[in-house]
């Protein structure tokens, strides 16, 4: 018999707590550089906990959800609302997502991933979710249920630690004002090929004014360094190293010591299947990303990449980076 599913209430705070610290164990177990478990981490469950099922002003929809065994809890699901970047149409309104921080006890009955999941499938759905996202990092039983649940790999989150503080290259520097205009026309050549892979990627007809206003704005935040490869004419390629969020960090993993590159495109990537020229330029934009990390005394990245986008992923692959997490998507 199905487990009774539930929405989680306050009081549960103290068994989710225990569950979500065996969770952070879990993916710590998976990589240990990358999802290093905070000192404080009960207490950061705890307070990111009672933040979501308390406070009645939060930044976006979400969602926890427990399973219940003879009274006891055995499980939870965690899913949100996520907000559509502003260079994205999102036609179809916010896609839901099911959250890594989402586990189940060890002793718990067969049948409660796929119960877990369908009520948060359900309840985003009824929220208004048209498209479900899953993201995951470890666990077989929640890997195959999504498989069969008919969920297929949309964004891969690569990983690489030991940062190195090398000498970059010489035609690479830090983005001045005057490269704004050369990063959004690459920028538009990246949201392209994203379209082409996947048409998820919807691009909003004033993708280029918005992203202008944000690149223009992020010359101004002393915790990034937007990194550009420049030709006599124009931008050849573009990077930005910046910290981790929490986003893709559950509460209970310490993340000073993690960056990310999302942003980041040069001309050898447009063609998604086929690397052009070995990828040197991007590979040098990459190792540049590295050191701006290295000297800022962080040693783990975190790199974006469609899953699709095979040119991409093979440079990653090469230049040391393992898949760590995957956001799959039920359309």
């Amino acid at each position: 018999m199905p487990q009774p599913i539930r929405p989680a209430t306050p009081q549960d705070i103290p068994r989710l707590v225990e569950l979500l610290l065996l969770d952070a164990a879990e993916r710590q177990a998976e990589n240990e550089s990358l999802w290093r478990v905070a000192e404080d981490a009960a207490a950061q469950i705890e307070k990111a906990l009672t933040f979501s099922l308390t406070a009645e002003q939060q930044p976006f929809r979400q969602f926890w959800h427990v399973s219940a065994d003879r009274g006891r809890i055995t499980g939870v699901v965690h899913s949100m609302l996520l907000p559509v970047p502003p260079i994205y149409l999102g036609s179809t309104g916010e896609p839901g997502l099911i959250l890594p921080d989402s586990f189940v006890a060890p002793d718990a009955p067969g049948d409660t991933v796929g119960a877990l999941i369908d009520a948060a499938e359900d309840t985003l759905r009824r929220a208004g979710a048209r498209i479900i996202l899953s993201s995951l990092v470890a666990d077989d039983a929640w890997r195959e249920t999504y498989l069969h649940g008919g969920y297929e790999a949309l964004t891969l989150y690569l990983s690489r630690s030991g940062l190195e503080d090398r000498t970059a290259p010489a035609d690479i520097r830090h983005a001045a004002e005057a490269d704004i205009p050369g990063i959004v026309a690459r920028s538009a050549e990246n949201r392209k090929v994203l379209y082409d892979i996947d048409p998820f990627w919807e691009i909003h007809p004033e993708a280029d004014p918005r992203f202008s206003g944000w690149m223009t704005r992020s010359l101004s935040l002393r915790d990034r360094d937007m990194l550009v490869m420049p030709s006599p004419e124009h931008v050849e390629g573009y990077v930005i190293a910046q910290p981790a969020s929490r986003l893709h960090f559950p509460p209970a993993h310490d993340i000073t010591g993690t960056g990310v590159i999302d942003d980041y495109y040069h001309p050898e990537f447009v063609d998604p299947s086929v690397l052009i020229n070995a990828g040197a330029g991007a590979m040098a934009l990459l190792r540049a990303a590295e050191t701006a990390f290295a000297r800022r005394g962080i040693g783990t990245a975190f790199v974006v990449c469609p899953a699709g986008w095979r040119s991409k992923r093979e440079m990653l692959k090469a230049a040391g980076y393992e898949t760590a997490m995957v956001w799959s998507i039920k359309r």
